[in-house]
């Protein structure tokens, strides 16, 4: 379908960052603020600086998602010259993005269509949503059968986080401070995924190779990948990121496993120091399992 244009904001990550400058996409920033400093999130700060800057401080940064006016001001520039706007945004549960955006574009009813999607993903996860629609997007034949064929994609995305500084998550009430002090008393570090928008430790190990186990078999279960990234936070590959792509090219030949860097908003959920693994699951298994069913 032609002319429909893709917005998210800059928690959205994506592997080849060049990739959103080839289609129709507009990141609107986050604003980041570490030790008193406000940054645009992707623009006035590369993400191995931020990450650096936030472990050096020691303290949670404060992430803040665009404003309704931003959105507003998006939106109404696009639908001049759109047939229809996709407002793809990270997980309502942990961002006000998704809120925002949706007050911006009803104040635009009455325009081209704009429909903002929670994609209950955050990072590489909510990217692989903003992937999906580029791809989907010259073979949609309405903007509705779009629209639900990318409602339809979010159920298969799925991440896990093997977490070091577990105290990020203690902040963000993700761990309960009794489930910290233990962790830090017996040297466990927990494993969290998604679920249903939200991060949930998913399981506890004691080193970074009992990480790599988990993840591993965690992805193991899907029969194929559509999309996958390995997320750390260096731009050079780490060791345990190279395992880990080692492994996972045992269980997936010819699958490719990209590593890259996570940015600020990430980080401020987790912390700067943490490896992650995301997947899109084919389509096609997923069909093919519920006809089993």
């Amino acid at each position: 379908m032609a002319n429909i244009h893709i917005v998210t904001d800059s928690g959205a990550h994506f592997a080849n960052p060049r990739f959103v400058q080839q289609f129709p996409v507009t990141i609107v920033p986050n604003k980041v603020i570490i030790d008193g400093k406000t940054y645009r999130e992707g623009v006035d700060l590369a993400h191995e600086e931020a990450l650096k800057l936030i472990e050096y401080h020691k303290t949670t940064p404060q992430v803040q998602a665009p404003t309704q006016a931003e959105y507003y001001a998006v939106y109404e520039q696009l639908v001049r010259r759109s047939s229809g706007i996709i407002s793809i945004h990270p997980s309502r549960q942990l961002s006000t993005s998704w809120h925002h955006a949706m007050a911006a574009a009803r104040e635009l009813t009455g325009h081209c269509p704009i429909e903002v999607i929670d994609s209950r993903a955050i990072s590489a996860g909510q990217g692989m949503l903003v992937r999906s629609a580029v791809r989907e997007m010259d073979a949609a034949e309405s903007f509705d059968g779009f629209v639900r064929t990318l409602r339809g994609a979010i159920s298969r995305i799925y991440s896990v986080y093997y977490v070091e500084t577990i105290d990020y998550l203690l902040q963000n009430n993700v761990m309960t401070s009794s489930h910290v002090v233990l962790g830090s008393m017996l040297g466990i570090k927990p494993i969290l995924t998604m679920d249903d928008g939200l991060l949930k430790p998913m399981e506890k190990v004691k080193t970074r190779t009992q990480a790599i186990d988990r993840m591993v078999e965690f992805v193991s279960e899907f029969d194929g990948i559509e999309d996958a990234a390995i997320l750390q936070n260096r731009n050079f590959m780490t060791e345990q990121a190279r395992i880990l792509q080692d492994r996972l090219a045992v269980e997936f030949p010819g699958q490719y496993f990209p590593h890259t860097i996570y940015g600020p908003s990430l980080a401020g959920l987790i912390g700067p120091d943490a490896t992650g693994l995301v997947v899109l699951e084919n389509e096609a298994d997923v069909i093919g399992d519920s006809l089993d069913d």
